[in-house]
């Protein structure tokens, strides 16, 4: 009997050893707020559980990341309804690259969270008081042929009938780092990003300037374009000490995800699941953008992409999807 009980003990360790992951996150610039949000996943889910380690690389675009995904040369990378669906049909910036639906195929959902409302942002004492006024001013819409270029831009085109495609303002042609800089510089009029507030590079700009956030004069010609899954969303006045917007600002929001390898093991994706709703209350004093996440929302059916079982084990345990 005591050697069977060596032999399962040691079989126990293997078994578990087995499970033991190092795996690779990409992920946007790290001082945005989808990055912030990604890391924090990382930080808890590696602190929390000692047999997975995951290492995050910060930069590049996400719709480059999920075929990395697919390929099995990344583990996790963002997501979002929207680009996921363009991948599975092989559609818009993947209409050039021929196998993106069937790598499509191994990339699933971990969890949704909110890509955070669109900011489109001027100096506060600019002349620009509304969306419909940046008829001829410079814009940094997000870095050109991406996932937020295109909302920002169809967002600006459906609600004002402006488009930086025939010339109604120049959409600058930047990188996120470089695009924050523009604006920080003054070289660019209008600064455009996704953020949970409070997020780090308004924060950061309203330490030492005002701070202005443009709505639409008139939401309605949204209504169609915003489709199944973006929708308008509020940004709150008092959001940081130099705005000076005196009531809350109509703008859009998404979701956006964190998509992991299909192969990826069922008990690992699990576990960190698990091991992230179960301990992010411990992080929201120091990152209160975090009290916006909600279990709930992370569970949804959105678009075609399909939740990893594990993922979806922890779901069906706590309620948040049958």
């Amino acid at each position: 009997m005591k050697k069977l009980a060596i032999l399962a003990a040691a079989t126990a360790f293997m078994g578990s050893a087995v499970q033991a992951a190092d795996l690779k996150m990409a992920t946007l610039p790290a001082n945005l707020s989808q990055a912030i949000t990604m890391a924090t996943f990382a930080n808890i889910v590696s602190a929390e559980l000692d047999d997975v380690n995951i290492e995050v690389a910060a930069g590049g675009a996400a719709t480059a990341h999920m075929l990395e995904v697919g390929r099995g040369n990344l583990d996790m990378s963002m997501t979002s309804p929207v680009v996921y669906n363009l991948m599975k049909g092989g559609k818009r910036m993947y209409a050039k690259t021929a196998e993106a639906p069937a790598l499509a195929e191994d990339v699933q959902l971990l969890m949704w969270f909110p890509y955070g409302q669109y900011h489109f942002a001027v100096r506060g004492d600019s002349d620009i008081k509304l969306l419909d006024d940046i008829e001829g001013a410079s814009v940094f819409l997000g870095p050109t042929g991406g996932g937020a270029w295109n909302a920002a831009y169809g967002w600006v085109k459906s609600t004002t009938g402006l488009d930086a495609k025939a010339g109604d303002f120049e959409a600058i042609d930047a990188n996120w780092t470089t695009g924050f800089q523009a604006f920080l510089d003054g070289s660019v009029d209008v600064y455009v990003t996704g953020c949970i507030d409070p997020c780090g590079p308004f924060l950061q700009f309203t330490e030492t300037e005002s701070v202005r956030f443009l709505g639409p004069e008139d939401t309605s010609g949204a209504k169609e374009w915003l489709g199944k899954f973006r929708y308008l969303d509020d940004i709150p006045a008092g959001s940081y000490k130099n705005q000076v917007n005196d009531g809350p600002v109509t703008s859009l929001n998404t979701a956006v995800g964190i998509a992991v390898n299909a192969n990826v093991s069922e008990d690992v994706v699990y576990r960190m699941t698990k091991a992230f709703w179960d301990n992010l209350d411990k992080v929201t004093s120091t990152a209160p953008w975090a009290k916006a996440l909600d279990v709930k929302y992370a569970a949804r059916q959105q678009g075609m992409i399909t939740m990893h079982p594990g993922a979806a084990k922890y779901y069906r345990e706590v309620g948040a999807m049958n």
